[in-house]
C-alpha cells in the first residue's frame, strides 16, 4: 500500500463482508492451545488486558518477527465486524487529545470507566521504520475481553511461519517476495460515529 495520501489516523484491516483480522503474540504455552480451541483458553488470562492489532506489520514490528519472548507465536484472529466496532465505539483513547475530548477531566472519566482503550502508534514498513501515518491498537479488559473470548472470535490461524519467512526474505535481500507475503489491507468502512469516538480522521471514515 502506498503510503501517498494516507490519512495519519485511518483503521487499515485484512475483512470480509462479516469479519476482519486482528493479530497478537503469544507463547507457545497460549497460542497451542488457543488454536487447538479455536477460541483463547487457560493458560490465557481474562483478568489481563489483551491488545488486538489490525496491522500484520506492526505486530510484526511489537513481535520482532515472532522472536520476543513470549511472542513466538503470531496469530491471525478472525473476528466478528459488529464486535470490533463495538469495542471501538466504547473506547477510550489511552492519551488525552483535544480534538476528542473538551477537557482533561471529561478524558480521565471515560478512560476510568472504560474497559477498551485505544491507541494511535505509527504504522511500519516492510523493514519495521516508523511511517508518518498511523495504525490502531485495541486494548480489552473486564466484559470486553469476555465478548471477544466468547461472542467475536470466528477462527484463529497461526501465521508465525509467514512471519519468519518474511523476515528470512528480507535478511537475504528478496524485498520483493517478502513483500508479496505480507497479508493485504484495505481502509475499514468505519462509521462515522465510531470514528469519531476513536479521533480518526474524517479522511479515513466511511458511512
Amino acid at each position: 500500500m502506498s503510503c501517498v495520501n494516507v490519512p495519519v489516523r485511518q483503521v487499515r484491516a485484512r475483512y470480509t463482508a462479516e469479519s476482519i483480522t486482528v493479530y497478537q503474540a503469544y507463547s507457545p504455552e497460549i497460542a497451542v492451545p488457543a488454536l487447538a480451541a479455536g477460541r483463547f483458553v487457560r493458560p490465557f488470562r481474562r483478568e489481563r488486558m489483551t491488545w488486538i492489532k489490525p496491522s500484520f506489520l506492526w505486530m510484526m514490528y511489537r513481535s520482532g518477527w515472532a522472536s520476543k519472548p513470549g511472542q513466538e507465536c503470531v496469530l491471525a484472529v478472525e473476528i466478528l465486524r459488529g464486535g470490533f466496532e463495538w469495542a471501538l465505539a466504547h473506547a477510550c483513547l489511552s492519551h488525552f487529545d483535544a480534538g476528542v475530548y473538551p477537557d482533561l477531566d471529561v478524558w480521565a472519566s471515560r478512560l476510568r470507566a472504560c474497559q477498551v482503550r485505544v491507541q494511535w502508534d505509527p504504522e511500519r514498513s516492510l523493514r519495521l521504520g516508523p511511517l508518518s501515518h498511523r495504525s490502531l491498537q485495541v486494548g480489552l479488559s473486564g466484559a470486553a475481553v469476555d465478548r471477544y473470548v466468547d461472542d467475536w472470535i470466528v477462527g484463529i490461524t497461526d501465521v508465525t511461519g509467514v512471519a519468519r519467512a518474511i523476515r528470512d526474505h528480507l535478511a537475504a535481500g528478496h524485498e520483493e517476495v517478502a513483500a508479496g507475503l505480507v497479508p493485504e489491507e484495505r481502509p475499514y468502512p468505519l462509521p462515522h460515529p465510531v470514528g469519531a469516538v476513536v479521533g480518526a480522521d474524517p479522511g479515513g471514515q466511511f458511512g
